[in-house]
């Protein structure tokens, strides 16, 4: 039953107002709604249904994971654009010969990246995985 539910992420803000202006000025996105009560904020929707919350929060994520992966046509144009605007992103050194240059992990023709919002969040940059791709 759960394979037909759709996947929505929520993420913790220790400052919601910082986070809202972190992903107005440097991601460049708008929220598509607000999410009413002590546990709102603002809903961020993207394409084919997706989207995140950002809520307030007195927990900090430890930024040592990826807690949202968007996924993007051209990997090295967004990145390209991203630090234009600031966003620093990740050196990522994983063993064996992958890690990242210049904030570009490209593994077999597979690009990405890895940033940290405002508050420390850490959101990945991808190639779109064709759907007949994915596991189920």
């Amino acid at each position: 039953m759960l394979k037909s539910g759709r996947v929505a992420a929520t993420l913790p803000a220790q400052d919601l107002e910082r986070a809202k202006k972190f992903y107005a000025e440097k991601l460049g996105l708008t929220p598509s709604a607000e999410e009413p009560g002590a546990g709102g904020g603002p809903i961020y929707l993207f394409a084919d249904g997706t989207g995140f919350l950002l809520f307030q929060s007195s927990g900090k994520p430890s930024g040592a994971h990826t807690q949202l992966a968007i996924e993007v046509d051209d990997v090295v144009a967004e990145i390209k654009e991203l630090k234009a605007k600031g966003v620093k992103f990740e050196d990522v050194d994983l063993g064996g010969g992958i890690k990242t240059v210049d904030g570009i992990l490209d593994v077999a023709g597979q690009k990405g990246g890895w940033f940290k919002d405002s508050e420390g969040n850490l959101l990945a940059i991808g190639a779109r995985v064709p759907v007949g791709a994915r596991r189920s």
